[in-house]
This record gives C-alpha cells, sequence and structure tokens, in this order.
C-alpha cells in the first residue's frame, strides 16, 4: 500500500525556518506571517521541508486517500514553493496577476517576495482555502 510521505509532524517551523538558506530565511519569515494571518491557522510542518496552513481530508475514484494542508510554502534553496489548490480554475486568473513566478500542476514557484504581488497571494491563499472547504468537506475528517 501507499506510504504518505508528507504528513503532519511536531517539528518546530521556527527551528526549521532558522535552518534554512539565510537568503530565503528572512522570505520565510515574511511568508510565515502573511499564511498566518490570512489562512488563520497556526503554521505546522508537514514533511521534513512544507510549512503548511490548516488541513483537509481528500479520498480520490480510486481509492487513494490521506491529509494535506489546505495551504503552505516550502522555502527551498533555489526557489520558495508555495502550495495552493492545483485543481482550483480560479488560481490561473489570480497567478496573471501575482507577479515574477513559473507555476507546476502542484506548486508555485517564487524567487522572493519582493517579486509577487502580497495582496494576490492573500486572495489565493483565501480562494485554495474556500476551494478545498468546499470541494471535500463532505467527506468528512
Amino acid at each position: 500500500m501507499y506510504e504518505l510521505k508528507t504528513k503532519a509532524t511536531e517539528n518546530s517551523v521556527l527551528e526549521f525556518i532558522e535552518s534554512t538558506d539565510p537568503k530565503k530565511r528572512e522570505d520565510a519569515y515574511k511568508l510565515l506571517d502573511i499564511f498566518s494571518e490570512t489562512s488563520g491557522y497556526p503554521a505546522k510542518m508537514w514533511g521534513p521541508s512544507i510549512i503548511g496552513f490548516g488541513s483537509y481530508h481528500y479520498k480520490y475514484a480510486s481509492g487513494h486517500e490521506g491529509d494535506a494542508p489546505l495551504v503552505g510554502f516550502s522555502p527551498r534553496k533555489g526557489k520558495i514553493s508555495l502550495y495552493f489548490a492545483p485543481e482550483d480554475e480560479e488560481r490561473e486568473a489570480l497567478l496573471q496577476q501575482f507577479g515574477k513566478h513559473t507555476a507546476g500542476k502542484g506548486c508555485v514557484y517564487i524567487n522572493k517576495v519582493a517579486d509577487i504581488e502580497v495582496e494576490v497571494l492573500k486572495a489565493l491563499i483565501h480562494q485554495s482555502i474556500t476551494f478545498l472547504t468546499e470541494t471535500y468537506s463532505n467527506q468528512g475528517k
């Protein structure tokens, strides 16, 4: 059976941020404040390197299920990864106003907070939480 790698842990968010690349540390603290205030959820480590906020339980038609953060970020050495609901169609419209970034299926990548529009980041956080809560609320926790 498939074992999820990214699970909530009791590791310290602040210790993790302090252990990150010094060039990313200041942005990590900025993002910690933005995500905490905007989401209303406390920060929690998911796996060894993702700082997540809130959680939801998903179950796909294939039977695969698990828990994941509603939103999150990871201050990686190369770029900062931002995690929003990947299947939300409104995400694309917001990303057009977001600033300098690249996007994959599950992540949005930025170099630094100064490259993006913080108000759009807040809108992305709200939109992702709303979408995931509405999409998965009927599945129970």
